[in-house]
C-alpha cells in the first residue's frame, strides 16, 4: 500500500511564454543549472565536462525517435491520423519490428476513428512506395501495414510517410528542422515516440571533450513511449497508472555499473532504467527464473536490504549463464518522492511539465530542493519542456 501523494504538492507556476517551442540553432548553447549538495550555480550547457565528478560516468539513453504519425485520407474526404504505439505482429520486439519486410501489424492512436469502419483499406503512395493500411481489431486499435516493394523495412515505411511525433503541449506541427533536432546525435535503435530529451544538447565537441576529460561515457536503450506525456489525472499520484517502456541493457552497462563510478544518468529515462536493472537483480536473487518486467510498485515491495553490487552480478550472472550480450525486458517502474535511489548519483535532465511523473522523479531525486531549482529557473529566464535547457542535479 503506498501511501497518499497529493500531486498538487508538484504543481507550479509555468507562463506559457517559458516553454520553448523550437530549439536553439546550437545544441550546446542552452543553459544549465547546476545543484550540488544543496547549492545553485548557472552555467552554459557547453561546459558541462568541467562540471562533471573526475571519477563519473554517464549513460546515455540511444533510442531513436521514429516519425512515428501518419496521415490518410479516405475516398469521402476525411483524414484519418495513426499514432504508433507498440508493435503486435511480427515481433513485440520494437527492434525486430521496425525490421519487418512486407507487413506489420501495430496498435495505434486513431485520430477520426468513428469514420474508420473495421476492413477498410486506405492507401498512400510515396514515390515509388505504396503503403496499405486496414483496421484490424477496433477494441485494441490494431493496424495491419502492407506495403510493396516487400523488401522495404518498416523503418523505412515510417521515415518516407511518417512524420515527427512533437509534444502535444508544443502546439504546432513539425517541420524538417525537427526530424534532425529532436533527435540526439547519438541515437541508434529506432523505435522512441518521443525523445529522450536530456541528450538534446549534447553535441558531437561536447561529447568529445567529456571523453578528452577522461570521464567514462556508455549506451543503454530505453525506447520511450506515448505514455510519458501521459498527465496525472488523479488527486493521489499513487492512483496514477503508470505506462511500460522497452529497455535493453548491454553486458557492457553491467561492466561499467559495476566499476563503482559515480553514475550519472543523462535524463529520466536513463534513470529509470538503471534504477529498473537493480530491481530485476534483486527479483533474479530471489528467484533465478523470474522474466525481466518491473511494474509500478514492486521497487516499493521487493527486499531492499541488496546492494548495488549483489543486484548487478546476479543479472551479469545470468547473462553469462545464457551467453546474452544484452538483455531486454519491460519498465513501468514509478519513481515517487521517498523512492530509494539505487543507481543514480547524478542527473541530467531538463525542466518538466508541473505534476507530472516526470516532475516526481525530479522531487524524489533532491527532495523538497525540487521547489527552489524550479524558482531559481524561472527567475534566471530558462527555457522549460523538450526544447528548453537543462539541469544537472548532484545529490
Amino acid at each position: 500500500m503506498q501511501p497518499t501523494i497529493n500531486i498538487k504538492d508538484y504543481f507550479y507556476e509555468l507562463p506559457s511564454d517559458r516553454i520553448a517551442i523550437h530549439p536553439l540553432q546550437h545544441r550546446d548553447q542552452s543553459k544549465l543549472l547546476l545543484y550540488k549538495a544543496g547549492e545553485i550555480r548557472h552555467s552554459k550547457f557547453a561546459s558541462l565536462a568541467d562540471e562533471l565528478p573526475n571519477n563519473s560516468i554517464l549513460f546515455f539513453n540511444d533510442t531513436k525517435v521514429i516519425p512515428a504519425r501518419l496521415f490518410f485520407q479516405k475516398k469521402t474526404g476525411a483524414q484519418i491520423e495513426l499514432f504508433l504505439l507498440n508493435p503486435t505482429d511480427p515481433s513485440p520486439l520494437l527492434q525486430l519490428a521496425m525490421e519487418a519486410t512486407g507487413r506489420a501489424s501495430w496498435k495505434c492512436a486513431i485520430g477520426n476513428l468513428k469514420r474508420w469502419p473495421v476492413g477498410t483499406t486506405l492507401t498512400k503512395k510515396v514515390t515509388n512506395i505504396e503503403l496499405q493500411v486496414r483496421l484490424e481489431n477496433r477494441q485494441e486499435n490494431i493496424v495491419k501495414f502492407t506495403w510493396t516493394p516487400e523488401n522495404i523495412s518498416f523503418a523505412e515505411i515510417v521515415n518516407a510517410f511518417g512524420v515527427t511525433p512533437l509534444p502535444p503541449y508544443l502546439h504546432r506541427e513539425a517541420n524538417a528542422t525537427d526530424r534532425e533536432r529532436y533527435q540526439t546525435v547519438y541515437s541508434q535503435y529506432e523505435g522512441a515516440v518521443a525523445a529522450p530529451t536530456a541528450g538534446l544538447h549534447f553535441s558531437e565537441k561536447l561529447l568529445t571533450h567529456i571523453k578528452q576529460k577522461g570521464i567514462g561515457i556508455d549506451f543503454l536503450t530505453l525506447h520511450v513511449s506515448a505514455g510519458t506525456f501521459q498527465p496525472v489525472k488523479v488527486d493521489n499520484a499513487t492512483d496514477h497508472e503508470m505506462h511500460s517502456e522497452q529497455i535493453i541493457v548491454s553486458k557492457k552497462n553491467l561492466d561499467n555499473l559495476l566499476a563503482n563510478k559515480t553514475t550519472i544518468a543523462v535524463g529520466t529515462t536513463s534513470a529509470r532504467t538503471l534504477e529498473s536493472l537493480y530491481w530485476y537483480g534483486v527479483k533474479l536473487i530471489q528467484n533465478p527464473k523470474t522474466d525481466f518486467i518491473i511494474s509500478q510498485f514492486e521497487p516499493y515491495e521487493l527486499a531492499t536490504h541488496y546492494s548495488k553490487k549483489e543486484a548487478l552480478e546476479a543479472v551479469a550472472g545470468k547473462m553469462k549463464k545464457e551467453h546474452l550480450e544484452s538483455i531486454t525486458g519491460h519498465t513501468s517502474i514509478f519513481i515517487l518522492p521517498g523512492y530509494s535511489f539505487k543507481m543514480c548519483d547524478g542527473l541530467i535532465t531538463n525542466f518538466h511539465q508541473p505534476g507530472s511523473t516526470l516532475m516526481l522523479l525530479v522531487a524524489a531525486f533532491i527532495d523538497a530542493d525540487w521547489k527552489r531549482v524550479y524558482q531559481q529557473a524561472l527567475n534566471n529566464d530558462y527555457r522549460f519542456l523538450s526544447y528548453g535547457d537543462s539541469s544537472f542535479l548532484l545529490r
